[in-house]
């Protein structure tokens, strides 16, 4: 098993929760079509947050110093333990408040939270090698325009998934023509058939194909032909949550 240790450094630090697969947009999708892609929400839920414990007000003038981003909480004095401006360029920066520990060659790919997109701001992602690392790090946003945006208390502002940070070293992409793969081939084109067919009678309200809705292969694990396309097929996520340590476990 795979270990994920996080060492809170302060009373204060930010809750670590399992990632949800549900979003607000989604839900508001008409008939919350957008769960239909079964990528999405299995993005959505391959991590962990770390939720505020306190709401915090963040407000950028357009300049490149510290002073030009003002930070407070909802009673307008410093939240620094929270968030700060630590950079300037418009960057907003949050302490984690926690030092992580992975097993050797397993990083942590540090972002937003997955597909939750927030208005004024973006976050920036990092990969940080929390295998040997005896300190800890930041999270950080970049205001996309001058202005005033406001997160919540127990919004998230971070995402973590351990990723083997020197696997990509040993890939070597290939590309050639999908000829060059008869079985392949042959299996594409009658999906392409299928869906070609399927998306026109669904155009001409076929009463059969508007109850089925669309096409579940993948959701399914399954393809075209009904077979199984991979015995690892994963159709939900639901990490596990934290659990408390004693502080006398070493």
């Amino acid at each position: 098993m795979t270990s994920l240790l996080c060492y809170r450094v302060h009373d204060r630090a930010p809750t670590i929760v399992p990632a949800a697969a549900d979003r607000a947009w989604m839900d508001a999708t008409p008939q919350r079509f957008a769960y239909r892609c079964l990528p999405l929400s299995i993005a959505n839920s391959m991590g962990w947050e770390l939720r505020l414990t306190t709401p915090i007000v963040a407000e950028w003038n357009g300049g490149k110093e510290l002073a030009d981003i003002t930070v407070t909480g909802d009673d307008g004095k410093p939240v620094e333990w929270t968030a700060s401006s630590h950079f300037g360029s418009g960057v907003l920066t949050f302490q984690t408040g926690y030092l992580f520990r992975t097993d050797p060659s397993v990083a942590l790919w540090v972002r937003g939270v997955p597909n939750r997109p927030k208005d004024g701001i973006a976050p920036l992602e990092g990969v940080v090698e929390t295998d040997w690392l005896s300190f800890t790090f930041t999270m950080n946003w970049m205001f996309t325009r001058p202005g005033r945006v406001r997160f919540e208390a127990d919004e998230p502002f971070c995402f973590i998934t351990p990723v083997n940070y020197r696997a990509l070293e040993t890939i070597r992409p290939e590309i050639a023509p999908i000829a060059a793969n008869p079985e392949l081939a042959a299996a594409y084109m009658a999906y392409r058939e299928q869906r070609l067919a399927f998306n026109a009678r669904l155009t001409a309200n076929d009463p059969d194909t508007v109850a089925q809705g669309w096409q579940k292969w993948y959701t399914r694990g399954e393809t075209p032909t009904g077979d199984s396309g991979n015995p690892l097929h994963m159709s939900h996520l639901r990490v596990a949550a934290p659990v408390e340590r004693s502080p006398h476990t070493p």
